[in-house]
């Protein structure tokens, strides 16, 4: 029995060895995150056009300025138009709203995020009904609509007619790069040269849900670079019915189409927190969640 027990004890820490060293980037990025504070640092208002926020904000820090874009709504107005919000920070922790919020009274923004290019700011953000959407900003404040993203088959024809939404857009040398979801059932990655049209890499999905804390949706927020590898932040619920909890999880990539992720989220599922995104500030990792309301989170432990 003493035999056995050492062999399976033996197998159990290889097993783990593997598993730690084959998802790298355990050992560059926390595996778990705890929350900074209790109270929420960004949220709705009482009996303003924000009453409630939603989905997917994005956070820059930029020459000293954090910046937060985010979507508000009033359920009780009608139409109910989710609208783009801004407010800024000294700290990463306290906001204060723009003055000219929204910043776009007539269109439906939600669910963005943002890519510099030169003095150019990007916004991928989903449109009325989850249709993926362009505007551009010269400062983050004025916004213009470019229009709804043209996605392609690989064949070149349109995608099936249907919701994509949550883009997720990177600038490289090889030109751009769009992941979307459709129904929360999968990702996909398309490819532009000119922004103007984006044709998928392949027509399945580059990931999908499953097998354990996402079995049933997922959604990506976040690309970021670490030494060699892509980092994918993304969400996602093994509920199968509503009200479903989510959790924020992390999964990595050397060519942004063989994806793997990590063993375990980052957030507990009793947190119920998604539209995630990691930002770096004084060597350390930070994690920021967005929807229903801004929370940060530090290292912790398991």
């Amino acid at each position: 029995m003493n035999i056995i027990f050492r062999a399976v004890v033996l197998t159990l820490m290889l097993l783990a060895a593997f598993v730690q060293g084959h998802f790298a980037l355990a050992q560059e990025l926390p595996r778990l995150f705890v929350p900074e504070r209790q109270d929420a640092l960004f949220a709705g208002q009482h009996n303003a056009w924000d009453k409630l926020i939603r989905e997917r904000g994005w956070i820059m820090h930029e020459q000293g300025v954090w910046k937060l874009w985010y979507t508000g709504y009033d359920p009780d107005q009608t139409p109910s138009l989710r609208l783009l919000g801004y407010a800024t920070s000294v700290d990463g922790l306290h906001w204060k709203r723009h003055p000219q919020n929204p910043l776009i009274s007539d269109l439906w923004v939600e669910d963005m995020m943002i890519v510099r290019d030169g003095d150019t700011l990007y916004m991928f953000a989903e449109g009325a009904e989850d249709q993926a959407q362009l505007l551009s900003s010269p400062d983050g404040i004025k916004w213009t609509r470019i229009g709804t993203l043209d996605i392609r088959l690989a064949d070149g024809q349109p995608i099936p007619a249907g919701p994509f939404g949550t883009p997720v857009a990177l600038k490289n040398t090889d030109g751009w790069w769009l992941f979307y979801e459709r129904r929360d059932q999968g990702i996909w990655l398309a490819r532009s040269t000119d922004m103007k049209v984006w044709t998928n890499v392949q027509d399945d999905p580059v990931m999908q849900p499953g097998p354990n804390y996402d079995s049933q949706m997922m959604a990506m927020n976040q690309l970021v670079r670490v030494e060699d590898r892509y980092v994918a932040v993304l969400h996602g619920s093994d509920d199968t019915e509503k009200p479903r909890q989510w959790v924020t999880y992390l999964a990595e990539s050397k060519d942004l189409l063989h994806w793997e992720k990590a063993p375990s989220p980052l957030t507990h599922p009793e947190w119920n927190r998604s539209s995630g995104m990691l930002l770096r500030d004084h060597g350390r990792w930070l994690l920021y969640t967005t929807h229903a309301r801004v929370d940060r989170y530090t290292e912790g432990n398991e």
